[in-house]
């Protein structure tokens, strides 16, 4: 345990992520070679903040009243009131694209594959290249089915999207085994909960695999002297996402220009794959669920929070309060986190809090070292109340399991009930 927790450290950069792989996949952090920093403080220094005397200062600006926008607010009592202002503020908050409706879908292939009828999906939005998707579901299924909108993780990988957390065929990518072995308990879950009765939808989300930033589409001083053909080889492909880390800041710097967020994009991008999940016939639209580990987390989080289709939500490795974001972690996530002044309006463990009081289930590990545990636990207790004051304490839970950042069989089989139980009925 201590090997694999050295090397998850080592490959997040921070000694302690969010998701992917070993040697070049891991967290929703920075890759280990653009880290300065240590992960775990030093005996001595959990009192101490990261960005020194500032700290107690900037954090004093989240928590010296309750956000505006909090339902534990006094002056709140009708929820749906709530609802309906707190989501308009987060929606102006993340500055989210108009892109317009469901494009055509095209069928590039099917077939059946371990019990599994397999759809090849593909989609343009009105910018980037074309969006690739896996459907997957039970190869006899009759009837229409509940959907589930599966998210990838980051993982410091930005080459792979989908692929780590599915399975099409026989043949076997080193890195994607690696992958799931180390986080998924050697699983693709989406294939698991396919199998579980469930039409599943799997896309590569803004800048990952088929939607990442080509080299060739950047200026040539922009390229970090590598080689714009990109070949599928393990070195060129640890490479190019260490550029990709490099370009993140880039990205967002231009994101925030353009009055749009990360998280913003993401949202638009996956409520057109969720219109697509919901058109299909062999879908109850009615019954549509969403998960993911770390980049997927804070995907579901936010699909959750503004999206009523969404009756089930279980963000996984992903839940923290804003203080600790301010104090302790935010070096060890990427810009895709953060959306700018909302902090002052709701907390960030009230994101997902704007869906109640629809199904959400928060899965965490007790040694995830995205996150400080006291601020995961304090992150439960705000949702824990949103929840009682909304009367709907039956549709919250919220787990702590052994280990790091990880989605294992244990949490699968946990969400995976918490499915059934809403999703089934």
């Amino acid at each position: 345990m201590k090997k694999n927790r050295r090397e998850f450290l080592q490959i997040t950069g921070i000694a302690g992520a969010a998701i992917a792989g070993s040697s070049l996949m891991s967290a929703y952090a920075l890759p280990a070679d653009d880290q300065v920093f240590p992960a775990e403080p030093a005996a001595g220094d959990e009192n101490l903040s990261i960005i020194g005397m500032y700290g107690p200062w900037a954090a004093a600006e989240t928590t010296k009243d309750l956000p505006e926008y909090s339902f534990r607010r006094k002056e709140w009592s009708d929820v749906n009131a709530w609802r309906k202002v707190a989501r308009e503020r987060l929606i102006s908050r993340l500055g989210i694209p108009e892109i317009g409706p469901a494009p055509k879908v095209t069928l590039v292939k099917q077939y059946t594959y371990d019990g599994l009828h397999i759809e090849e999906l593909s989609w343009q939005l009105p910018y980037g290249r074309v969006t690739e998707a896996i459907l997957m579901k039970p190869a006899d299924a009759r009837e229409p089915l509940p959907g589930i909108l599966a998210f990838h993780d980051h993982g410091g990988d930005k080459f792979h999207g989908k692929v780590k957390i599915i399975k099409t065929s026989g043949e076997k990518d080193p890195l994607i085994e690696e992958h799931q072995k180390n986080y998924y308990g050697g699983r693709a879950w989406a294939n698991q909960l396919a199998k579980k009765g469930y039409t599943v939808l799997i896309s590569d989300a803004f800048t990952f695999a088929s939607r990442r930033v080509l080299l060739t589409d950047v200026p040539v001083h922009m390229r970090g002297g590598l080689d714009p053909k990109e070949p599928e080889k393990p070195e060129n492909i640890k490479a190019y996402n260490k550029w990709a880390g490099q370009h993140e800041h880039v990205m967002a710097k231009s994101l925030f220009s353009a009055g749009l967020t990360w998280p913003g994009v993401f949202l638009a991008e996956d409520r057109i794959a969720l219109d697509i999940l919901c058109a299909r016939k062999d879908v109850d639209a009615n019954r549509i669920g969403c998960a993911g580990l770390s980049g997927g987390g804070l995907r579901s989080l936010y699909m959750g929070a503004l999206d009523d289709r969404i009756k089930c939500c279980i963000p996984v490795g992903f839940m923290t309060t804003s203080k600790d974001l301010v104090l302790h972690k935010s070096y060890t996530h990427t810009w895709m986190t953060f959306t700018p002044l909302l902090p002052k309006e709701l907390d960030f463990a009230e994101i997902v809090g704007v869906r109640a009081p629809l199904p959400t289930l928060i899965l965490n590990n007790n040694e995830d070292g995205l996150f400080t545990l006291s601020e995961m636990k304090e992150a439960d207790r705000i949702l824990s109340e949103v929840y009682k004051k909304a009367s709907a304490t039956d549709k919250y839970k919220c787990s702590f399991h052994p280990g790091i950042h990880k989605f294992d069989v244990d949490m699968q089989q946990e969400a995976f009930e918490w499915f059934d139980r809403w999703l089934k009925i």
